[in-house]
């Protein structure tokens, strides 16, 4: 599926706020659209370009006015738009895209890879990707680095620190999962939750009420949808409710009930229905986590055995600087166009950015166009759909975590203020991400 075909908008918008809610979900591409042109993003000189580096690695603060009168000569606009762009990525393969992994087979296909036959590279390669695996997690856990995504080919990895998303302690998401990897975790004593599954099973029990025959039809719908959050596994008890209405009826011996070996693999299916879906998200938190950092160093299935991505390790992606991390910047291009706008052809200008857009640079992004825009701008949002997931609510989570503290515990994490404020709420966007963005009289609006 080529993520970078235009998404169907909904409808509906929200209501204007002044802050929108946090996506961790990775964007492949933006595209700023203003009534304002964003020449300002043009053509930066080689003094701007080096300051805005600077910035970044000094995690200098950027506070500018509500409205740049001359955007197009604000060296502070320019330099800052410069830091924004600035990520940090392990490994760095100059002749490969190393994101998106999940369904980049095909992008990868045909480029050289000296490391695909050779097992002394790879074992080099892996030892080099756990040290900086390692040092991430290290920086996560001494609350200088906030956040980081782990892009294996199968599945991604968002480990964040603690005073995020509302948890006291740090936590890790995993999307999507599959029975196999789940069962090994568990092997490797790896405590974790399924939350979507769990959010339906809550759902079940209030409303119990539900018939036998209702039920099986949500479990099969279960297997043919990728939206539905129907709990997939039955427990023990539930075989045991499903057949007690035989006894009321008194036919109960003349009906086989299955064995437990047709209850196990009736289990089975359904938990193997939930692989690769969105309801597989698994959620760890606290302590396990480093155990988790131990278990992906170790796991076998974390890098491909055969096709194009063989023996390439996972991409780190990360907003601050990290062991073998090496910089990279979002590519920026403005275009100008014109647009039907009843009947007369008005000037529209756009701003595309392209590349791993992690949840603080669309951040800091629009930071900056609320100013050097004046308050109005709109932006289509292009998502890495398997991360759409991230979005999901923690269980336990308290979105009445204190904001002096989150600041006095995550101040050098690298991050603008405002941005922290917003990364510390809990995740409201559930499944879904923001397909829209828009701000009118510096009020934001958007879509999901």
């Amino acid at each position: 599926k080529d993520l970078h075909l235009p998404v169907a908008v909904p409808e509906v918008p929200s209501s204007p706020r002044h802050e929108f809610p946090a996506d961790w979900s990775i964007k492949t591409r933006l595209l700023f659209t203003s009534s304002q042109p964003f020449t300002w993003a043009e053509h930066l000189k080689a003094q701007e370009e080096a300051q805005g580096f600077a910035q970044h690695c000094r995690a200098t603060e950027t506070n500018l006015p509500q409205s740049v009168q001359e955007p197009k000569l604000s060296t502070e606009l320019r330099c800052a738009f410069q830091q924004s762009l600035v990520y940090w990525l392990h490994p760095s393969l100059p002749w490969l895209q190393l994101f998106p992994r999940i369904g980049a087979d095909r992008k990868i296909a045909g480029k050289a890879s000296p490391w695909s036959q050779d097992e002394a590279l790879q074992q080099v390669l892996m030892s080099d990707w756990s040290v900086s695996f390692t040092s991430l997690y290290n920086l996560l856990k001494a609350k200088l680095c906030p956040y980081f995504y782990v892009c294996t080919y199968q599945f991604t990895v968002l480990f964040r620190a603690a005073g995020l998303v509302g948890s006291d302690v740090i936590t890790a998401v995993i999307s999507p999962t599959t029975r196999g990897l789940r069962e090994a975790m568990r092997n490797e004593g790896i405590e974790f939750s399924l939350p979507l599954v769990e959010e339906c099973r809550t759902r079940k029990q209030k409303n119990s009420e539900v018939n036998l025959e209702t039920e099986v039809a949500n479990s099969l719908e279960v297997g043919n949808s990728m939206e539905d959050g129907e709990e997939p596994a039955l427990s023990d008890d539930d075989d045991d409710e499903s057949f007690s209405w035989l006894k009321e009826m008194g036919v109960q011996d003349k009906v086989k009930k299955p064995d437990a070996i047709s209850i196990k693999l009736r289990k089975e299916k359904h938990e193997v229905q939930m692989d690769h879906k969105p309801e597989s998200l698994a959620l760890v938190k606290g302590t396990n986590t480093f155990t988790l950092l131990n278990f992906l160093i170790n796991c076998k299935s974390l890098v491909a055995a055969a096709g194009p991505q063989t023996g390439l390790p996972p991409t780190l992606l990360s907003p601050v600087a990290f062991r073998g991390g090496t910089m990279q910047t979002l590519k920026a291009r403005s275009i100008n166009a014109k647009a039907r706008v009843h009947l007369a052809y008005e000037d529209m200008f756009s701003l595309e950015i392209v590349g791993p857009v992690m949840p603080h640079s669309l951040h800091s992004l629009t930071m900056l166009l609320k100013s050097a825009q004046r308050g109005a701008f709109s932006a289509v949002l292009y998502t890495h759909e398997p991360t759409a997931v991230f979005n999901t609510g923690l269980d336990n989570a308290s979105p009445a975590l204190n904001k002096e503290t989150i600041r006095k515990d995550l101040p050098t994490c690298g991050l603008h203020p405002k941005t922290l404020d917003q990364l510390s709420q809990c995740p409201t966007l559930g499944k879904s991400s923001i397909r829209f963005l828009e701000m009118n009289d510096y009020a934001y609006t958007w879509k999901s």
